[in-house]
């Protein structure tokens, strides 16, 4: 009997433990807003519902209002109720939590929530009735996506009427300083049916021993599946401290599908499930928790608290909505016959660089004994690798060198590996480009009428694609999000496009041919960089501005940061030609290559605090431009420069320690120019140069071939820790200046006032080929939805928009 009463005991804490996105740009707008509500607790964000200017939809800040826990493992819920009796969907999920002072959180939505208090004490559940979890986070997990055409279903006869949140605080040591704390998720809601219905199915341990010593302890779940056919797109790991990896199976027939494979020391995010399956009447689902004992000096057990241990998988699913099911559990101990035949590989932990770990903080404080028995860990292989160095070689077989270019003033990689490039064509910066008020002076010659942005076979170097005729006149910095959009900067309009995968213009940023340094304009920009993340982008401007601003993914201003150096040597956040920009997804953080101050600046990509200063004397007084690829890896280039007479040339980097591992040059002819630089996650390297007007191509050498195998071979086990549902996250930096642009702007400097996860291709194939009439029968449909559902709300949005939405 005692044993049955701890399992429930446990099975109560578990259920307590139990972002492309869409990302609204409200969702990002009504945080940063000039003046944004603060209430009376502290927090800043908006109390109400805030509407999407181009769609129904709305987003929900869900919260806790300014509380200040106590006590260490203290579980806290607060209600929100929803803002709507008709039937909705949650379709997208934002998190503001830092794992600092956050173990995790939980979302549920129920019919009752178990006090009416501001907030509780979640030792009453978070529900009276049947609660769902619809989102789980913990240890800096970024967004969640949910596929098109999925959501939660809630409002209506869904049974949910509240979103609960469940913010379990580890450490209290947190909280000395007394602050408020405003953890929460960000949902977004739209009133549009979805045909699909997202679920949450959670297998998880109830009675796992892990004894003190032992290398690899295993625990196992499984259950038969009798609901309708569901079909996972996302799966969630979650252990405390001691795991090490989790894996989840399909069985159909004794074969054993994999679902997620993922360690728990990693942020504990949804991530895909990369092949995709469906899961039918009468098959298993089962999941393998790895544990290790070492250095823990007594048992340890599943429970609720952070030195307890946990094992759950979550699978986040979609069903047709006519017989959806959106939360089931699986508890049941796995049949060791069974487990006789699980693939070894769920077995083996996942190697996790220490910089990609997500230490909490109260873990680090172990008793002086027990943290003597923790084992120090020996180097990863590919750490070991780094130090040997990493050598790049030209390419000299690669008949890139031959393409038909103008001055070539930004690359970038497209998801399939492809070279993207943006040059000039015929149009050349010099001196006679602009006034000395940054105006550019031979718009009458038009623009440039050949394409502008090839898309490249980067091994024939085979042009696949192209596009951007008749758009530019002085083109400068390029990237491609994960959707495949071109994200470009043109200096002579003083404008910054978002253009579709075929071209086709979707965003523009800044007045045509208008320089200047408000919100509505920039100064001869030169390049973009966008959060894998997020799906905010951030613009590096310029030439004439000294400044980051950051941008929603749907264009609305955010914040911006930067000011012109004001003496000899500069400080941090001080730009000379913020040059080039380099998102480092794996630390949330973005770096620009500050030109002019020959180094490279490192900032919190949401805040814009200073992170760090990269700076070599090999650099001399020029910065170009930079590129990052995950396990670490920085890739700078150079200028000429007529204060000193370092070579100009190629570097790799070891982004956390900031050290150079070794240089490059081509073989044939010499870097003059060189103004951008791309890197693949192969380690292949490309360069443009904007006075040659070539595209030089670098491999690992010989002996980085090898290295190559051993990082590919890691990142097989690491790849997702960074591609949240997206499939690639890749950094890629782009854009750079010419010879006589170097002219230019040097005679510019006397001048220069003293002052700072996109749309799948199949859906847009799909959307071009539907009927016109559809779409208008839709846009009038929604028009007369918002106005019969949401009323008022349009005004309040109107006002948002006023005040914070950029020209287009």
């Amino acid at each position: 009997m005692a044993s049955i009463i701890s399992s429930f005991i446990i099975l109560f804490l578990i259920l307590q433990d139990s972002c492309y996105c869409f990302r609204s740009p409200l969702s990002v707008f009504k945080r940063y807003q000039e003046s944004p509500s603060t209430l009376s607790n502290g927090c800043s964000g908006p109390t109400r519902p805030v509407m999407s200017p181009d769609s129904s939809d709305f987003t929900l800040d869900v919260r806790m209002p300014g509380v200040t826990p106590t006590e260490s493992d203290t579980y806290l819920c607060k209600s929100y109720p929803l803002p709507l009796k008709d039937e909705a969907y949650v379709v997208d999920f934002r998190p503001h939590a830092n794992m600092d002072t956050t173990h995790h959180m939980l979302l549920f939505g129920c019919g009752s929530p178990a006090s009416n208090e501001e907030y509780w004490d979640c030792g009453a559940g978070p529900c009276t009735d049947k609660s769902s979890i619809m989102y789980a986070w913990a240890r800096n997990a970024p967004p969640t996506k949910l596929p098109k055409g999925v959501g939660f279903k809630v409002g209506g006869n869904s049974g949910i009427k509240h979103l609960v949140l469940q913010v379990h605080y580890g450490d209290a040591k947190a909280f000395q300083d007394k602050h408020k704390d405003c953890t929460g998720v960000t949902v977004q809601i739209t009133p549009e049916r979805q045909p699909l219905i997202a679920g949450i199915y959670l297998l998880m341990s109830m009675d796992t021993v892990i004894p003190p010593g032992e290398k690899a302890v295993y625990a196992d779940i499984a259950c038969q599946y009798e609901k309708p056919t569901m079909h996972p797109f996302a799966y969630r790991v979650h252990t405390h401290q001691l795991g090490q990896v989790v894996s989840g199976y399909r069985i159909r027939n004794g074969k054993w599908a994999p679902i997620g494979r993922q360690s728990p020391q990693l942020p504990q995010a949804f991530y895909p499930v990369e092949d995709p399956l469906e899961v039918r009447p009468g098959d298993i689902l089962a999941a393998r928790c790895v544990f290790t004992g070492q250095g823990r000096t007594s048992s340890t057990y599943i429970g609720g608290t952070s030195s307890d241990e946990m094992c759950n998988l979550y699978i986040m699913y979609y069903m047709d909505a006519a017989h959806a099911s959106s939360y089931m559990t699986c508890v049941r101990n796995g049949d060791p016959k069974l487990f006789q035949h699980i693939p070894e590989i769920a077995n083996i932990p996942i190697p996790v660089s220490p910089d990609m770990m997500m230490h909490h903080g109260h873990h680090n404080d172990l008793k002086e004994p027990e943290a003597r028995n923790i084992q120090k860990q020996p180097k990863r292989e590919e750490e070991e690798v780094l130090d040997q160095g990493y050598h790049l070689e030209e390419d000299i077989d690669w008949p890139g060198v031959n393409l038909n270019l103008g001055q070539v003033s930004g690359l970038a990689l497209d998801g399939n590996n492809n070279l993207v490039i943006f040059h000039r064509g015929d149009h050349v910066w010099d001196a006679n480009s602009f006034d000395g008020k940054y105006v550019y002076q031979q718009r009458g010659i038009g623009p440039i009428e050949e394409s502008t942005i090839l898309v490249v076979n980067p091994n024939s170097s085979a042009i696949l694609h192209s596009t951007g005729r008749n758009l530019f006149y002085l083109p400068h910095g390029l990237t491609v999000d994960g959707d495949g959009n071109f994200w470009v900067t043109d200096v002579a309009l003083h404008q910054v496009f978002k253009l579709g995968p075929y071209g086709a213009p979707l965003l523009t940023l800044g007045v045509a041919f208008q320089p200047g340094s408000d919100r509505r304009h920039f100064c001869q920009p030169t390049d973009v960089a966008v959060d894998p993340i997020t799906g905010n982008f951030y613009v590096a401007d310029g030439y004439c501005n000294s400044r980051i601003v950051q941008y929603s993914p749907h264009g609305v201003f955010i914040m911006q940061w930067g000011e012109e150096t004001s003496l000899r040597v500069a400080k941090p956040g001080e730009f000379s030609i913020p040059h080039s920009l380099a998102m480092i997804p794996d630390h949330g953080q973005l770096c620009v290559a500050d030109r002019e101050n020959g180094r490279i600046q490192c900032f919190q990509a949401e805040t814009g605090r200073f992170v760090k200063e990269i700076k070599h004397k090999e650099f001399g007084s020029k910065v170009f431009a930079i590129s990052y690829i995950s396990g670490g890896i920085l890739f700078a280039v150079n200028g000429k420069s007529y204060l000193d007479s370092m070579p100009v040339q190629g570097f790799v980097m070891n982004y956390s320690s900031g050290e150079i591992l070794s240089s490059f040059v081509p073989v044939r002819k010499t870097f003059d120019m060189p103004h951008d630089i791309v890197s693949s996650e192969e380690g292949t390297v490309f360069v443009g140069d904007a006075h040659a007007d070539i595209v030089w191509k670098f491999s690992p050498s010989e002996i980085d071939q090898h290295r190559s195998v051993k990082k590919d071979g890691f990142e097989v086990e690491e790849i997702t820790e960074t591609e949240i549902l997206e499939t690639h996250v890749r950094t890629r930096p782009k854009s750079n200046t010419t010879a006589k642009e170097q002219h230019h702007e040097q005679a510019k400097q006397t001048m220069i006032p003293q002052n700072k996860i996109g749309v799948p291709l199949i859906l847009i194939i799909t959307l071009l080929i539907i009927p016109v009439v559809v779409l208008v029968a839709i846009a009038i449909f929604i028009r007369w939805r918002k106005g019969r559902i949401y009323g008022g709300m349009y005004q309040a949005v109107a006002t948002y928009r006023r005040d914070d939405f950029p020209s287009s």
